[in-house]
């Protein structure tokens, strides 16, 4: 099989891992950087250009496309999909889980549990923005932000509004969400392939930060998840129309809640800390959907 990994960099782990595990599979692996393609769009023959020769034949496309690129990366993933290949994830799934708004609003629609969220942009009301989240602290992000940048703990009514009112100022969309105490700086990572969670681990914040993110010091550990947390893991990645999901979680005491679903999550975290081959488990589920 013909196996393309859209990626900017094929050095990078999850890259790196993914291509090593369809090669040791019997595959035909080429890690394509999206943002050096160029497209033919027509409806006759739709065609996908790369270091200036047309890229092919392609069975299946892997998407890890990085935030900053979601707008052309997109757009070469439908092309694909135009060209009747198979893409893991669709152009239109990855790019409404981008779009925290937008995500979020599809997940609520659809019934799912997750911490009580409220989105401003230019309203004045800065007063009723936070009434209508409720209680403080309140947990206050610039919708643009990735990885926890852009998130920030307000601990008193006075700061909530001081920071919703530098952010207004940024011309930035704003979206604020009720503080979950009892999740004492932890959330939960599932990975999600297809219709199960493959593997899943604890995320900690370090002393004195709310965030989890092991980008900003956080640590892990293996964790066994609930039938009621899977269940919910792989429900929000099929309402979101992926097959490759990290599903973020947080546990509150009325029960699991989503907190985001990330359309490219990375591998190196998930199997250090779940000793489990993620990249091998992506590809099997390839070869069962290409036949």
């Amino acid at each position: 099989m013909n196996i393309a990994i859209l990626s900017r960099n094929k050095n990078l782990y999850s890259t790196s891992r993914l291509a090593e595990a369809g090669s040791s599979m019997g595959h035909n692996i080429r890690v394509v950087d999206y943002m050096r393609c160029y497209m033919n769009i027509t409806s006759s023959k739709p065609t996908i250009y790369y270091g200036g020769e047309s890229l092919g034949k392609v069975d299946a496309v892997i998407p890890r496309i990085g935030a900053s690129n979601t707008f052309y990366g997109t757009a070469v993933v439908k092309q694909f999909e135009m060209m009747n290949c198979y893409c893991v994830n669709p152009s239109n799934a990855i790019a409404n889980s981008r779009d925290k708004l937008r995500s979020l609003q599809i997940l609520a629609e659809a019934g799912m549990n997750m911490p009580i969220t409220g989105f401003a942009s230019h309203t004045k009301d800065i007063e009723g923005v936070i009434e209508s989240v409720g209680s403080i602290p309140l947990i206050m992000k610039l919708l643009q932000g990735t990885q926890g940048q852009g998130i920030v703990l307000a601990e008193t009514r006075k700061a909530a509004e001081s920071v919703m009112s530098a952010f207004r100022q940024l011309d930035a969309d704003i979206m604020v969400q009720e503080f979950i105490k009892e999740s004492a700086g932890t959330d939960i990572r599932a990975f999600v392939v297809g219709n199960q969670v493959v593997a899943s681990m604890k995320r900690i914040a370090p002393d004195g930060e709310f965030r989890s993110n092991v980008h900003r010091g956080g640590t892990t550990e293996n964790i066994s998840l609930t039938d009621e947390e899977k269940k919910m893991a792989v429900n929000a990645s099929e309402i979101l129309g992926l097959s490759i999901a990290g599903v973020d979680l947080m546990r509150s005491n009325r029960g699991p809640l989503v907190l985001e679903v990330n359309s490219s999550p990375g591998l190196q975290g998930i199997e250090a800390c779940s000793n489990i081959d993620v990249a091998r488990i992506i590809i099997s589920f390839i070869q069962e959907k290409v036949r």
